[in-house]
């Protein structure tokens, strides 16, 4: 829940990426729509696509992002709402074609970043009301309600799926798919612009973006908002079917009594995740890319390593709270730091 975006007619500098686009003329048209759905900004650039080709594919997508938004959001009468209502009883029910998927690889990327992705603490993210940040009166949920809802230690591995029946052995496990499904809906989207023969584009979801194909003759350029700065610490060249996510404290908070409060929530403490100021990772799956930015987050400064090389991400880089940069190896070979002076440390993932 991860993020906005830049140009270098700089679009918006609260963005997590941001597409850089160079000065010299275009040989082919743009086509962009912004669309609002998952509580942010969707913007869809397509690149040498026919108008009528175009606008045929932008209002497919937006169509099946209403639908994705409809399905998935929790807070609303929605298919994931009905599971969630199902989890509570303990019974056996049937998941809703639209639904399943996201539960499937769900339970894989839980399972792989040792339970640090955990769409299951769907209830300890309601008590925490971050998708109420405009309220002037939002406040931390009393700490007896977050050690109650701890303990129960609602995971992805309560679930027990068999083909399309779940039930759950913790009726304290209630789904939110906020580190997951803006990432697989953007995969979905772009499955679709290939199916229909758009081999150029670029999907920015809040800053999390997903490219195919090439800007012309060069390839899209990104860049990577500083996490405590109006501006891009760093930038790199997305490759066709790369995903570049991030994750970080500064996207979505709220202060209260002086004290400020982020939205990635570590599933063992029941807090905000401490340590780290952002994630950013690459990946050639953006659901997975999704996922894996939230995890490395909570996993800090120490453990990124470990939980990187067990969910197979390879490129990297986190910024602790102390503002050191902390690359993968193939993360440093990509990233062009703003500051070639940063304090950066190179670590291979263990």
């Amino acid at each position: 829940m991860k993020r906005r975006v830049v140009l270098v007619l700089f679009i918006n500098i609260a963005a997590a990426c941001c597409i850089l686009t160079a000065c010299s003329q275009q040989t082919a048209p743009e086509i962009k729509r912004t669309i609002l759905q998952f509580g942010t900004l969707i913007e869809i650039t397509l690149y040498d696509v026919e108008p009528d080709h175009a606008e045929k594919a932008l209002n497919q997508l937006e169509k099946n992002y209403r639908e994705y938004h409809a399905n998935w959001t929790p807070w609303e009468d929605s298919a994931l709402s009905k599971v969630n209502q199902q989890l509570k009883t303990g019974n056996t029910f049937n998941v809703p074609a639209s639904v399943l998927p996201l539960i499937e690889q769900s339970i894989a990327l839980s399972k792989t970043s040792q339970g640090l992705f955990n769409p299951a603490i769907g209830e300890l993210i309601r008590l925490w009301q971050f998708h109420k940040h405009d309220d002037p009166d939002i406040q931390p949920p009393d700490e007896k309600l977050i050690i109650e809802l701890v303990r129960k230690k609602p995971n992805m591995t309560n679930l027990v799926l068999n083909g399309t029946e779940l039930r759950s052995s913790n009726t304290s496990a209630q789904l939110n798919f906020g580190a997951f499904a803006k990432g697989y809906s953007i995969d979905l989207s772009m499955q679709y612009l290939k199916k229909s023969g758009i081999h150029n584009a670029v999907i920015n979801a809040g800053g999390d973006l997903s490219v195919i194909g090439h800007h012309g003759d060069r390839p899209w350029k990104i860049g990577i908002r500083h996490p405590r700065k109006n501006d891009v610490i760093a930038w790199l060249e997305a490759r066709d079917n790369e995903s570049i996510f991030t994750s970080g404290d500064y996207e979505r908070f709220y202060i209260h009594n002086g004290r400020r409060y982020h939205h990635i929530l570590n599933p063992e403490t029941g807090y905000p995740a401490t340590g780290t100021t952002s994630v950013t990772v690459i990946h050639d799956n953006a659901g997975e890319a999704d996922a894996a930015a939230t995890a490395l987050f909570v996993a800090g400064p120490d453990k990124w390593p470990e939980i990187a090389r067990s969910m197979k991400i390879h490129s990297v880089m986190l910024i602790d709270n102390y503002g050191k940069i902390h690359l993968s190896p193939k993360m440093a070979e990509r990233i062009h730091l703003k500051d070639e002076n940063s304090n950066i440390t190179i670590s291979e993932p263990l």
